[in-house]
């Protein structure tokens, strides 16, 4: 009695998935088996783009094609990946998406785990929305991902559930468009929901899963996420999660159309550049460069509290009512 659950995004769709594996079956001692992304941001891996198998050691084969993260896994430095600190604390097994294959690669690793595993139910999990997105979206900004995972879940041949859980939280598409896009309702999260991540959400940086979170506890108001200030209204709709058609979704997903018959990264990369404009991967090598080149700089406490204070007072002007990380414990500006 196995389920699949792929987190579209990999990062924080990683965390989330494991909060409705809990809250949808709540099966202590048979945990969902979780395909992810190691593709942490540079907030956690210095190197840009998603990691494969060969930059860890300690990853243990499920399949020819999949190996799964154990605890004592560890990224060869200097990446750095969340997933060993995830599979310590979560009682599930996390699987490794490796992308580099492009989306024949990825659709090769799920037939494998869908033969080896049997699974009894598979889901697609995306949080936010962005999965949703023509490709054309002026605030798009983490199309590849998604795109990939969706692309690989159509060429499939067994039901795949798609779930989209906390509708635009990602800022990646305007809420009334996602919120127009979604099918039934299929759970809304509470704060025991909440519970069994609870440990992960005191040190995970995803924001998107964290505010998830936050409006399952309750938590309302506007919360500003991301270098660029993005504001992200925290509504009653924060914590739902609905089904979504897959096809449907891929023929609204352009860029995941044309990568459908992909057989490397790098070719999906190209097309994203073709239907998005850009690679984000483009843009994490380019801020990766522009960091190494930053001289080292000594933090004075008394100066960067009172930046703080200084950054606290402006955005409260803008509207502003949650800090970017305490809505996890419901800090309030």
């Amino acid at each position: 009695m196995t389920r699949l659950i792929v987190a579209a995004g990999g990062w924080g769709d990683a965390v989330a998935a494991a909060m409705l594996d809990a809250s949808l079956y709540g099966n202590e001692d048979n945990r969902a088996v979780i395909l992810t992304y190691a593709w942490d941001r540079l907030l956690v891996d210095p190197l840009p783009g998603p990691r494969g198998p060969s930059d860890f050691t300690g990853l243990e084969p499920l399949t020819p094609a999949v190996w799964s993260v154990p605890a004592d896994a560890r990224p060869i430095a200097p990446a750095g990946s969340t997933l060993p600190r995830l599979a310590a604390e979560l009682p599930h097994t996390f699987a490794l998406i490796d992308p580099h294959r492009g989306v024949e690669g990825v659709t090769r690793q799920l037939k494998q785990l869908v033969s080896h595993l049997e699974p009894t139910s598979i889901d697609l999990v995306d949080v936010g929305g962005d999965i949703l997105a023509r490709g054309d979206e002026p605030t798009l900004k983490s199309p590849l991902a998604d795109a990939l995972a969706l692309a690989a879940c159509f060429q499939v041949n067994a039901p795949i559930r798609l779930l989209v859980a906390g509708p635009g939280l990602d800022g990646e598409l305007p809420l009334d468009e996602v919120r127009g896009l979604l099918g039934p309702l299929v759970h809304t999260f509470t704060a025991k929901d909440t519970e069994p991540v609870s440990s992960v959400l005191e040190w995970h940086p995803s924001e998107a899963t964290g505010m998830l979170a936050a409006t399952a506890r309750g938590v309302r108001g506007v919360c500003e996420v991301r270098d660029a200030g993005l504001s992200i209204p925290l509504t009653d709709g924060g914590p739902t999660v609905h089904e979504v058609n897959l096809d449907e979704a891929l023929s609204r997903n352009e860029l995941a159309r044309v990568i459908l018959s992909t057989t490397s990264l790098d070719e999906v990369e190209a097309r994203s550049r073709e239907v998005c404009g850009y690679s984000e991967i483009d843009y994490e090598r380019n801020k990766a460069a522009w960091l190494k080149d930053q001289p080292a700089v000594k933090l004075d406490p008394g100066i960067v509290l009172s930046q703080l204070d200084d950054f606290e007072h402006d955005a409260r002007s803008r509207g502003v009512t949650q800090k970017p990380y305490s809505y996890r414990s419901r800090g309030r500006f």
